[in-house]
């Protein structure tokens, strides 16, 4: 039976996790991760959480979605964070009766579509294979190939792309002389590329605005405000681009919500000159290593591949139109 979430099901559900989500790649809950992903986020909505319960009442399948009018397409739609079930109950059938519930969920909230994607506020860290457990701190959509994956795809989830997981090591990496020729370049049109500082820089919220992004509008704005290093490309004091934060993780991994630069200063190779600096910020704090996903179709997959970065797992981002 689908039986509504209860915290009395949280033991047996992180037992479930830590044995059929793992092998999806999903990193080991425990109850505090559990809690801080989930039950304590301020997008939890017990109503959208289910479990699925055998004869016994033993947990063998979790059901979790969210919602939120102030998420980037909160306003319609209800994101799908995850399904898992046990081995014995991983088929069509379980799958379907608890994708029916989720989606039954949003209609009552009057979403009109489910969306799989990188928004979700819910993050799921997973790790990044061949590795000594080195770690990424989100899922951007459902693993490809996953039984999830496959059961989506056949239920009337469109695939609408795929996102790239990418992985660098950071030992050795060095700024080579094509990127150092790009930089003088720049700088002969004005541009310069450096951390940000208050006494040198302004225009963030400027900069932050023309890239039309809430989350890098709120983060990085926060980012500059509170002191925490960002690295920017900017034009006589004023910011025109940005790539960062510059956050070395306990886990060793390097944190940074992206890369972006102003329309109007596009052309002059900035991009791929603020990942470049990025990457060697990273590295001089003591960061092991980097790990990002960008979309199949990106061009900026081409600036990662160049400083090294590998594709190591590939994600779908998926959305079904829910009918009334």
């Amino acid at each position: 039976m689908i039986a509504a979430w209860d915290r009395r099901y949280a033991g047996e559900t992180i037992a479930l996790w830590n044995r059929e989500a793992v092998m999806d790649g999903y990193k080991e809950l425990t109850e505090e991760s559990f809690d801080r992903i989930f039950l304590s986020n301020p997008y939890f909505d017990s109503g959208s959480a289910f479990v699925l319960l055998d004869a016994g009442g033993r947990v063998k399948g979790f059901a979790c979605g969210c919602t939120g009018d102030d998420l980037p397409l909160g306003d319609t739609a209800g994101y799908l964070t995850c399904i898992v079930l046990s081995g014995d109950c991983k088929n069509d059938e379980h799958f379907g009766r608890m994708l029916e519930a989720l989606e039954r969920r949003f209609r009552q909230l009057g979403k009109k579509q489910a969306e799989v994607l990188f928004f979700n506020p819910m993050r799921l860290p997973w790790y990044i294979p061949d590795t000594p457990g080195h770690e990424h701190n989100n899922a951007p959509g459902v693993p490809v190939d996953s039984a999830l994956h496959r059961f989506l795809l056949g239920n009337g989830y469109a695939e609408r792309t795929r996102e790239n997981a990418m992985y660098l090591h950071l030992s050795g990496f060095a700024i080579p002389n094509e990127i150092a020729a790009k930089e003088a370049k720049a700088a002969a049109s004005g541009y310069s590329v450096g951390l940000f500082d208050p006494a040198k820089h302004s225009g963030v919220a400027e900069m932050l605005a023309g890239l039309n992004n809430p989350l890098w509008q709120k983060e990085i704005a926060s980012c500059t405000a509170e002191g925490k290093p960002v690295v920017v490309a900017s034009r006589g004091g004023t910011v025109v681009g940005f790539a960062g934060p510059v956050v070395r993780q306990d886990n060793g991994r390097g944190y940074f919500a992206g890369i972006g630069v102003h329309p109007d200063h596009e052309g002059h190779g900035l991009g791929t000159i603020l990942f470049f600096r990025l990457c060697e910020a990273f590295r001089d704090i003591g960061t092991e290593y980097m790990s990002l996903y960008t979309g199949s179709g990106n061009p900026a997959i081409r600036i990662y591949e160049k400083a090294g970065f590998k594709t190591v797992k590939q994600f779908a981002v998926m959305r079904k139109e829910l009918a009334r």
